[in-house]
């Protein structure tokens, strides 16, 4: 049996790390935004975790390229990974760092053959929905004139714009705000047409597997009535030859 690329055998034995790595660094995010009275070390040792969770996903990505048969090829494949490696750090902000990370589980989540299409988009969804309810409070809590001042304000507001509902009691107001609305509007249209994919191929799907089973079930009745009709004449035989034996044995008598 062939074995398997060191850089497949590689990202199979980090995918689990990076993926625990990843909801610490959720939690690290959301507690200073949950919690704004926090502690200066608290929100220092969060700081730290992002960090430190970004740095992990840099180092995957550099191992990954070392690991590549074809190097040139690896980065004109995963420029996305590439960006969201070095964004954080053309401009240290929370948020790139927010955006970078989600990128980055992203496309190691899309490389495991275990995770189902459903799957990944229910995970999108919810990590969009979080984040976005995190990013848009703590840049809209302290806005003079925006109306989101509260994490449940944040959620209702990332649930109807990213269901294009748009109600309009909440909204950004900030330059920051809205640049995150605008993410969140075409990610959930993006989304809203892989779900509905999703659906359509599943009853797609659905319809093949009773159209088999259908034409199987007709291909096994015809050959039933075959079987039948054979029996029959083969009896007619029988009982054809059996009949002119019986007469002569009348005459001899």
């Amino acid at each position: 049996m062939k074995e398997a690329p060191a850089q497949v055998r590689w990202e199979r034995h980090t995918q689990r790390p990076l993926f625990g790595m990843a909801l610490g660094f959720a939690v690290a995010y959301a507690v200073p935004i949950v919690d704004p009275d926090a502690s200066r070390e608290v929100v220092s040792a969060c700081l730290a975790v992002e960090w430190v969770v970004w740095g992990a996903f840099a180092l995957d990505y550099v191992v990954r390229l070392a690991l590549a048969e074809r190097r040139v090829e690896f980065v004109r494949g995963h420029w996305l990974d590439l960006c969201a490696v070095v964004l954080p750090l053309v401009q240290p902000l929370r948020l790139l760092r927010l955006v970078s990370t989600l990128l980055l589980v992203g496309q190691r989540a899309r490389m495991a053959s275990q995770v189902r299409l459903t799957t990944y988009v229910a995970g999108s969804v919810v990590g969009l929905l979080m984040f976005g309810s995190l990013a848009v409070l703590s840049v809209e809590r302290d806005s003079p004139n925006g109306n989101i001042k509260t994490l449940g304000d944040a959620v209702w507001w990332s649930f109807t714009t990213m269901t294009t509902v748009g109600y309009g009691d909440h909204a950004p107001t900030t330059g920051v705000g809205r640049m995150l609305a605008v993410g969140l509007m075409l990610s959930g249209i993006a989304l809203l047409g892989v779900v509905t994919a999703n659906i359509a191929a599943w009853f797609i799907a659905r319809f093949e597997m009773d159209d088999v089973e259908e034409r199987r079930q007709t291909e096994a009745i015809r050959v039933l009535t075959e079987e039948v009709r054979a029996l029959r004449a083969e009896v007619a035989s029988l009982s054809g030859a059996a009949v002119p034996g019986q007469v002569g044995e009348e005459k001899v008598r």
